[in-house]
């Protein structure tokens, strides 16, 4: 195997995506071609990503026609950013100017910044009883899962990564269910299991490049006003799988299996390329076996290189049999549009990897939901994605993100879709642990209950159905 050192002239890389004008670097991903191993720039921070894949932060006079002539690398592309499906800003000028305005006269309107990183506490002692909150979670109820539990609620084994914003994994429904790393001793400071994260016992940020992923949500009056993560990976892991029968909160759909907390999206609510890959091939390589994508673009930039490297992180998934739940897409501008047909598909949900089962969202009146995209070859099913109540960051649950000064949104979106799928196919391989992924993907769509929102607009036709797929 090779290492290549390369020395560039100078010249101007003129990249949509890449770098503003004033900055002064440029942020690519390259994928090494076959026989190189590494990649020595000259001037640049070089970061292995994969075992062809490097993320190059280098100076702006590089010649991308350089890169592509060299014979070490076969791919060049901007580490495209990457970021939530959902934004609750206000996009009226006028509305945000008198928000503006009025924050600036009475600051204590703000909720207290909230402190990133709290400790990772200890799993707590098993508690019983009916979850008092369940009943609020029409989307669970309208899918079938309580008949679903007469087979099984889930095998402690089965881990689902939420790659997202993190999660609050203080939280009472959430910290029974957080997957532990067995292989990983807390706080020593070693890497103890060798993975290359030193005390990984949840998970991992790639935000921050520490091992507390905690879900750090802007003030809900901030994220009105700038946009930001309202606290998203807590509400999608509540629906993947909030403790069941311990006596509180909520109930996920697969109320017993773990959580692995993997955060690549900041509080901004932006994330890039190569820290999605991080994420994804943690997920693979720590035993997930499916992992929940609430994320994702608009297209990738006309004009511009693929997002080949996030399409091999993908690819890498279906190697190792992991399957991929991605989130359908929210529209341009809040309108929904066929995934099938657009110039601009969302992604990573409309690649066209078999591991991936991507997820439109539903009312509770079996309609498509206005944002939701759709495809009746790139969409597979559909599940509750409207005014979705779930676990919230702090110890809280709502179906509502904000509601002051007029202004209210719900926790909607094909993001919280996506989560009851995840949880669903947790819920059958568990009962079903000698099914390959194929079965496992093949008996979701099979099971789907035909609705006439998702006629000729999805692969299955339907909705996500767990008392039919609990007895596939």
């Amino acid at each position: 195997m090779k290492k290549m050192a390369l020395y560039v002239a100078s010249a101007i890389l003129a990249l949509s995506g890449v770098a503003s004008a004033n900055s002064q670097k440029q942020d690519l991903l390259i994928k090494l071609a076959p026989g190189f191993v590494e990649l020595e720039i000259q001037g640049a921070k070089v970061e292995k990503l994969s075992e062809s894949w490097v993320r190059v932060q280098a100076p702006r006079r590089m010649s991308l026609q350089s890169l592509e002539k060299n014979p070490a690398i076969e791919y060049v592309q901007p580490n495209y950013k990457i970021s939530l499906l959902e934004d609750y800003k206000i996009e009226d000028p006028l509305r945000r100017a008198a928000l503006a305005k009025m924050l600036s006269r009475n600051p204590q309107l703000r909720a207290a910044a909230r402190q990133d990183n709290p400790a990772i506490p200890d799993a707590p002692q098993p508690a019983t009883g009916a979850d008092p909150l369940f009943s609020k979670q029409w989307g669970m109820l309208d899918i079938g899962v309580v008949d679903g539990w007469k087979v099984t609620k889930g095998n402690p084994e089965m881990i689902v990564a939420v790659i997202d914003t993190g999660v609050d994994y203080t939280h009472e429904d959430l910290l029974p269910n957080l997957w532990r790393n067995a292989g990983e001793i807390p706080d020593n400071g070693i890497d103890d299991d060798g993975n290359g994260y030193i005390d990984d016992v949840i998970g991992w940020d790639f935000v921050t490049n520490d091992n507390k992923p905690y879900d750090l949500a802007v003030d809900s009056l901030d994220g009105l006003f700038k946009g930001g993560n309202p606290g998203h990976g807590t509400h999608c892991a509540g629906n993947v799988a909030a403790r069941g029968d311990n006596g509180k909160g909520i109930a996920g759909v697969a109320p017993n299996v773990k959580i692995m907390s993997l955060r690549f999206i900041g509080m901004t609510g932006g994330g890039t390329t190569a820290d999605a890959i991080k994420s994804i091939r943690y997920a693979v390589d720590n035993g997930a076996k499916i992992m929940n994508n609430s994320w994702g673009s608009e297209g990738e930039e006309p004009g511009a290189p693929e997002n080949q490297a996030l399409r091999d992180a993908v690819q890498y998934a279906q190697d190792k049999g992991v399957l991929f739940i991605a989130a359908a897409g929210n529209g341009h501008k809040g309108v929904g549009y066929d995934n099938d047909t657009d110039k601009l598909p969302a992604y990573p949900a409309s690649y066209d990897h078999d591991i991936i089962i991507s997820v439109a969202a539903l009312d509770s009146n079996d309609r498509l939901g206005s944002f939701s995209n759709w495809g009746q070859k790139s969409v597979d099913i559909g599940a509750p994605g409207v005014k979705v109540y779930s676990t919230t960051v702090a110890q809280s649950y709502s179906d509502t993100v904000i509601d002051k000064f007029g202004f209210k949104a719900t926790w909607d979106g094909t993001s919280m879709a996506a989560p009851h799928v995840a949880g669903a196919a947790a819920l059958y391989w568990s009962a079903h642990p000698e099914k390959s992924w194929q079965d496992v993907k093949a008996a979701i769509i099979g099971s789907a209950r035909k609705i006439n929102a998702l006629d000729r607009k999805s692969v299955s036709g339907g909705k996500l159905d767990v008392k039919a797929l609990m007895s596939y």
